[in-house]
């Protein structure tokens, strides 16, 4: 944490003040949905990517476009296709002519959509593996490679997936080397009646503006840097590293429901994005230490993808959020003898 508490905590305050602009400018398009919002800002904050899960209409594709015109960051979108190429993501070297027309022998880099700093990845369960490939170096190394030649990409860099779970004929599911690369997975939700009548009255009258950009660049990346001063104390990461131990199945300390239903636990990239969620947590509500209750609180996106179920546990229909719920209940916040000596006080 930075040496200067004064500093720190008007930084604290000045990201709050900047994370409730950011908010309301969302507002003014994004009818409802206030949970993904807040779990997308989460992943902005913290410098990670997120996959948003839900069915058609539901509004992934608005709320990534809405929050790119809220950020003065560049912009880009992919459709992704069975028929895409890597060279169609990350680009290709071409030759260049002449002004009549002939090659001059020399290459020049044409660059992809992916030279972009927030990129909506838009149906990314529909690309080949090979093409999803390409995208995971840029996710992971935040480069991209063409022709064995490395190029960095610009920070920030933030990409937002969305995956329709209704309609898998002709998809490529994700193979989890790559959803272990997104901080979180937020499943977006139907609307409910108020929120549904809301959305119908908004997008059958005049269109609505767009918002005017509230952060940019600079302060995207002032925030990130932030997220990783916000302190956690000892016992809060060894609660961190107690339920993603506890995921494992062939851990002692397993429930039985992980026993049951897993085949792989969260694994040490779950622990770090336990941890790098729950800062992000308490960045935007302006804390300056990371609590229990916010690691129980981004557990679910943050875990969620990262469980891999067992034969017997997609037999019996448990889902990964049911184990997630489970753990959260069964892995106390402070080892079973501290607890005890606490009780005897």
């Amino acid at each position: 944490m930075t040496s200067d508490p004064t500093s720190f905590e008007s930084r604290l305050t000045q990201a709050r003040s900047q994370a409730e602009a950011l908010r309301q400018a969302l507002a003014t398009v994004i009818v409802g949905q206030e949970v993904v919002v807040e779990q997308v800002l989460w992943g902005l904050v913290a410098g990670g990517h997120v996959l948003l899960e839900g069915a058609p209409g539901l509004g992934k594709t608005l709320l990534v476009r809405t929050l790119a015109d809220a950020l003065s960051l560049r912009f880009s979108r992919i459709q992704f296709t069975p028929d895409l190429m890597p060279s169609d993501v990350t680009g290709t070297n071409v030759l260049v002519t002449d002004a009549s027309g002939r090659a001059t022998g020399r290459f020049e880099l044409s660059r992809g959509p992916l030279f972009a700093q927030l990129v909506l990845a838009d149906e990314i369960n529909r690309a080949t593996p090979k093409t999803q490939s390409a995208l995971l170096e840029a996710m992971q190394e935040h480069s991209v490679t063409i022709a064995g030649t490395r190029h960095l990409l610009e920070e920030p860099f933030f990409v937002l997936a969305t995956e329709n779970p209704i309609e898998m004929e002709g998809t490529y599911p994700l193979p989890e080397a790559q959803l272990d690369r997104f901080l979180l997975k937020v499943q977006v939700p139907s609307p409910d009646e108020d929120t549904l009548t809301a959305i119908v009255a908004r997008t059958t009258g005049q269109s609505v503006a767009m918002p005017a950009a509230v952060l940019d660049q600079r302060q995207v990346l002032e925030l990130r840097a932030l997220c990783r001063d916000v302190a956690v104390a000892e016992p809060v990461a060894r609660y961190a590293a107690r339920l993603v131990g506890a995921s494992e199945p062939s851990s002692p300390a397993a429930p039985e429901v992980v026993r049951r239903a897993l085949r792989y636990g969260a694994g040490v990239r779950g622990a770090q994005s336990l941890v790098l969620a729950a800062k992000a947590l308490a960045l935007l509500a302006g804390r300056a230490q990371v609590a229990f209750a916010d690691l129980q609180a981004v557990a679910l996106p943050v875990l969620r993808h990262r469980l891999i179920r067992s034969f017997e546990g997609e037999a019996d229909g448990i889902t990964t959020d049911q184990v997630v719920r489970e753990l959260v209940e069964a892995v106390p916040t402070r080892p079973e003898g501290v607890e005890r000596a606490v009780r005897g006080q």
